[in-house]
């Protein structure tokens, strides 16, 4: 099967300004409606659209690989992605969602339960009821869950459905 640069090249082009678009209007919090899902879900057609131009371009983007200046600059985008991997936010600015749930997780059941508007060991029995090992309300959810994400994730939804 041979991929036409007739399609390849405007899916290519129509996903990147979707992209683009949705991307600014997150990054500057002008964001509405489905704007944030429709960057999460048709970025996939970002990525078929791009598999498919360097396929039926093939030859020219090969070339590019052989020049040092662009390999340097694909490097260096390289390098960026690795290093978000790792590197922690710290300090005022970053997420402020992750800092809420890394806030309840360190807290122990007793505080978190009036967020949830239950009592204490309302929510003591639910996470038994779930699985979770709960010996006393003063428990931390970190301490229940354990470092694992899904299980940390778990907690939350039944806490706050």
């Amino acid at each position: 099967m041979q991929i036409s640069r007739d399609w390849a090249t405007p899916l290519t082009i129509g996903a990147f300004i979707l992209m683009a678009c949705t991307g600014l209007l997150m990054f500057f919090h002008a964001d509405t409606g489905l704007n944030k899902e429709a960057h999460e879900w048709l970025g996939w057609a970002l990525v078929a659209g791009v598999a498919a131009h360097v396929i039926a371009n093939w030859m020219a983007f090969s070339r590019h690989l052989k020049r040092p200046g662009a390999l340097v600059i694909i490097g260096a985008f390289v390098l960026m992605l690795s290093a978000s991997f790792f590197i922690q936010e710290e300090g005022e600015g970053g997420n402020p969602m992750r800092k809420a749930s890394e806030a309840v997780l360190q807290a122990p059941l007793s505080a978190v339960a009036p967020l949830a508007h239950r009592s204490p060991d309302a929510l003591l029995a639910q996470l038994q009821q779930a699985g979770f090992k709960v010996n006393s309300t003063e428990q931390t959810l970190i301490s229940i869950t354990g470092p694992e994400r899904d299980a940390q994730f778990k907690a939350l939804s039944l806490i706050f459905r």
